[in-house]
């Protein structure tokens, strides 16, 4: 039997209104749920972070979707312009086209789902999570904005944790905030010695752990 440590990841594609997205889904067998990432600004399914991140999820029994919400063509204008990176709307919009493309998957369409954003990808992932309370069951954002997504805080439903470095001093706050505005499940989870990549020896492996158990939990898979 295929252990989840040799998950092989398939390369997709995703409509998302007129466009194409690239992606890659890794399903392990007997899968106790899925999780979608949607990265920072200027980052890619490539992220080295998410990457780490995404392979203690399938070594745990989650399924992975790791993909780009902007295409070939928005990502070179946006190298010159910086815009779409910041459109939270958009970038929301991307990720709930990709939830609704997940609920279409054989292999995955009967697995409760997660969001898990950093950065920017944060602030996308809320508003796609308050777009489609009935799908996503759980969120979590690392070093993210959770505040960019404005008044789509408020109508989220899905636990949210949020996890961010403790040296991190202006998201911290601008978190502290945005859990304020929430009125779900949610918690603050403050990584010691931490800044906002997570770069320091351990931290990273630190939010990997925080946020398999709060999905484990939350996607009703083991405590």
């Amino acid at each position: 039997m295929k252990n989840v440590l040799e998950t092989a990841e398939e390369a997709v594609r995703l409509p998302a209104g007129t466009v194409l997205l690239e992606g890659n889904l890794g399903v392990p067998q007997n899968a106790t749920g899925v999780v979608l990432f949607a990265h920072g600004s200027g980052s890619s399914r490539h992220s080295a972070r998410n990457r780490a991140v995404a392979a203690t999820f399938r070594q745990a029994g989650l399924g992975t979707l790791l993909f780009d919400l902007l295409s070939a063509e928005e990502e070179d204008m946006d190298a010159g312009t910086m815009l779409l990176r910041f459109d939270i709307a958009l970038l929301g919009t991307r990720l709930m086209c990709a939830v609704d493309w997940m609920g279409s998957r054989a292999e995955a369409k009967a697995l409760p789902m997660g969001l898990f954003g950093a950065s920017t990808g944060a602030a996308a992932a809320l508003v796609a999570a308050a777009r489609r309370p009935a799908v996503v069951r759980a969120v979590v954002s690392r070093g993210g904005r959770p505040d960019l997504a404005g008044g789509a805080l408020a109508s989220v439903q899905a636990p949210t944790l949020l996890i961010v470095g403790e040296q991190d001093a202006e998201v911290l706050a601008l978190n502290r905030q945005a859990k304020q505005a929430l009125r779900c499940e949610n918690e603050l989870e403050i990584v010691p010695g931490a800044t906002h990549l997570f770069e320091e020896p351990g931290t990273l492996d630190k939010v990997a752990q925080l946020a398999r158990d709060w999905f484990l939990q939350k996607l009703g898979g083991k405590k």
